[in-house]
């Protein structure tokens, strides 16, 4: 597994992960390969997700493929059209204040969406956990003023790790995450 940033180590401590993020974790480091080629990996995922008819390139978006695949890896059920990041908003229930593990849909200044799992905040942005961001799984700060919505995974029994996790506010807050 790639090593996350030190201010994401504590991730690794926690006992139980909740499974969305226990998911996405193994799957940090993934890169989408440059130029016309594709990561054949990420081209797995869509078959593995039950969606290869719809996603045939890694240059197409794939937030939603890769949540959809980590939904998969968890027992979850993801929305209908999962490679829309809107369609995320009708995931599981709705929350009212974020926390580890909850799926978090964000509007793009030009239209569309972003989606991601959320693993803290800091004042301004929310830290998420997430596909083809900056072309790679990885963990980037993205503003709470551009979210739309929170949504809960459906637990029969939540995990105790699902709480809000206050983080320091380090690097840049992305305004595009492809």
């Amino acid at each position: 597994m790639t090593l996350l940033p030190p201010a994401y180590r504590w991730l690794d401590e926690v006992r139980p992960l909740p499974r969305m993020v226990e998911a996405a974790r193994r799957l940090y480091g993934t890169i989408e390969t440059p130029g016309p080629a594709d990561n054949l990996l990420i081209l797995d995922w869509a078959r593995e997700a039950g969606l290869s008819k719809g996603y045939s390139s890694d240059a197409v978006p794939w937030c939603g493929l890769f949540m959809a695949l980590v939904a998969r890896r968890a027992g979850k059920a993801a929305p209908a059209k999962p490679l829309w990041a809107r369609s995320w908003s009708r995931f599981g229930v709705a929350a009212p204040q974020a926390s580890l593990g909850d799926v978090l849909v964000f509007a793009r200044a030009k239209g569309g969406g972003h989606v991601g799992l959320y693993v803290g905040e800091d004042d301004g942005a929310f830290h998420v956990l997430g596909g083809n961001q900056s072309d790679a799984v990885s963990i980037t700060r993205i503003a709470k003023t551009r979210c739309i919505a929170i949504r809960r995974p459906i637990y029969r029994v939540q995990p105790a790790s699902v709480v809000p996790v206050q983080l320091a506010a380090s690097g840049g807050i992305s305004a595009n995450e492809a």
